[in-house]
């Protein structure tokens, strides 16, 4: 039986000959503005060229995680809605947890390639490989505002004194009677006052 030492080296020769870096890795601040009634990203070309992945993707995982739609005019992007930087950076970095860093050793060094349908994350530095599962969103609509007898799809945060579950949607606060602490559910929304709603579970 080969000793230790002969099966490492063994192992090290196959990895992949793909460069890797020594630089330290830091994804750029979101540089975000209010354009109407939309938010742009201005520096969104230059975060996706950091991460080495492709503008589209990236666009499309923060739409669908910002519950929003949104597009790509040059180098920048435009999501339709108001967004705060912290709420921008806070999904870029939910992104570059899933699609750029490596599990295992903790680089970026990365690439993404499909296989059968799944998409699977390989390190160049280390060769570690994993698949990426999509995440599921709390909002069942691509919008940034409730609509009175619409349905949403949501998830109680905490129980307010009255007895009633609260959840978060984009600006709003939606008070349902008779929800608990940690469920998602399916809601109607029966009347909104300003940033606050009002829901019955569906």
């Amino acid at each position: 039986m080969d000793s230790y030492e002969k099966l490492l080296n063994r192992a090290i020769e196959q990895l992949p000959d793909e460069e890797t870096t020594d630089e330290r890795f830091t994804v750029p601040d979101a540089r975000i503005f209010s354009e109407g009634k939309t938010t742009v990203l201005e520096n969104f070309a230059n975060i996706a060229d950091v991460l080495r992945r492709d503008p589209d993707h990236l666009m499309k995982y923060l739409t669908r995680e910002l519950g929003t739609a949104g597009k790509l005019e040059g180098g920048r992007a435009v999501f339709q809605g108001r967004f705060t930087r912290d709420q921008m950076d806070s999904n870029i970095q939910s992104y570059v947890e899933e699609y750029v860093m490596c599990s295992e050793c903790n680089r970026p060094d990365t690439t993404l390639e499909k296989n059968e349908r799944v998409l699977i994350l390989k390190c160049a530095a280390c060769g570690a490989h994993r698949p990426v599962k999509k995440r599921q969103t709390t909002g069942t609509k691509a919008a940034t505002t409730l609509e009175e007898g619409g349905t949403y799809m949501i998830q109680i945060e905490a129980v307010g004194s009255k007895g009633d579950g609260i959840a978060k949607f984009d600006k709003f606060t939606i008070f349902v009677p008779g929800a608990a602490k940690g469920q998602t559910l399916s809601v109607k929304i029966k009347k909104i006052t300003g940033f606050l709603a009002f829901a019955e579970k569906v």
